[in-house]
């Protein structure tokens, strides 16, 4: 896979515009394929969002949870090559299939890592270069070697054989960037970047699932269900993923410690999931935290105290559950 030595870190200030046109290979993400004639019934009962429903030109967020409604991933679900792609940091995939595949011997299901190439297209122009590809409309559309799923108006995701992402990638005139823009771009859409260091820590809610539209509440019973059901009627989540901003001198760490202000002390917040630093040493990112902080609330890295950090506002609300 020499082609993606091409690809560079942009350098962008907090101020700067995004290029019309640009293309990542997203070497950190992967997927999970779902194949086999019980594939509709057998996810439909191991996880949050509604696989019945999911029409082929639609995606939908999703999380998979042990019995305790734990989170093992957070993922995007859609259809892909006659089955479904269940796409997510890599990291995640290796105890995500185990947990899978646990009862799978007793359905007609087969689960795999899937060995295509995930590519992030970005910018303005990025649908134009979607439509120029696949003939069909909607969110999910069948291109050649793969697949193309709608992030946003900005955003495109490109599932393909290895032979297709480097057909398209050589051949395109996108400016050829590294994933920290996807990265950064995920962020401040406040999407759910789950980390391996923090499965089965969060539950759904926690990850902001139901403001995403990843979970459905009518569907029937999944793993995990009772937990996530509770949260919901009865309150009891105490959580939820938050954009900061701040400055950072140095680079941050992967799982950075973030902590609070509580009167004259600093006490220990939590772990940074994911984070992008600008190039004149502005930074976002994204941390779980108590969802009754004051939003005036002050945080600063462990690791880089001499700086303050604030909430961000997300873009869209908690409210949505």
């Amino acid at each position: 896979m020499d082609w993606q030595n091409d690809f560079a870190p942009l350098q962008l200030t907090s101020s700067d515009a995004l290029p019309s046109l640009a293309i990542a290979p997203l070497t950190t993400w992967g997927a999970i394929t779902v194949q086999g004639q019980d594939k509709k019934s057998y996810l439909q009962g191991q996880i949050t969002c509604d696989v019945v429903t999911l029409e082929p030109h639609q995606a939908t967020f999703g999380a998979h949870c042990d019995a305790k409604g734990k989170v093992w991933s957070a993922f995007r679900l859609f259809h892909h090559n006659q089955g479904y792609a269940m796409f997510q940091p890599a990291s995640l995939i290796e105890k995500e299939l185990a947990e899978l595949k646990k009862y799978a011997i007793f359905a007609k299901v087969e689960f795999a890592h899937s060995h295509d190439i995930a590519l992030g297209v970005m910018g303005s122009d990025a649908s134009a270069l979607i439509d120029s590809l696949s003939p069909d409309t909607g969110d999910v559309r069948v291109v050649e070697g793969g697949t193309a799923v709608k992030i946003d108006d900005l955003r495109w995701l490109l599932l393909l054989t290895p032979a297709a992402a480097e057909q398209l990638a050589t051949s395109s005139h996108a400016e050829k960037v590294d994933q920290s823009l996807w990265t950064l771009l995920d962020i401040q859409a406040g999407l759910p970047l789950l980390t391996a260091e923090q499965q089965n820590e969060h539950i759904p809610q926690a990850l902001n699932l139901h403001a995403l539209g990843g979970i459905s509440f009518s569907k029937g019973c999944y793993t995990g269900q009772e937990t996530v059901a509770r949260a919901k009627y009865r309150g009891i989540n105490k959580r939820a993923l938050f954009i900061i901003k701040g400055t950072a001198e140095r680079d941050i760490e992967q799982g950075a410690e973030l902590e609070r202000a509580v009167g004259d002390n600093w006490r220990s917040a939590g772990k940074l999931l994911a984070s992008y630093r600008f190039s004149d040493n502005q930074a976002l990112a994204l941390v779980v935290l108590p969802n009754n902080l004051d939003s005036d609330t002050q945080l600063r890295l462990k690791s880089q105290p001499e700086q303050v950090w604030h909430f961000a506002e997300l873009p869209y609300s908690l409210d949505n559950d």
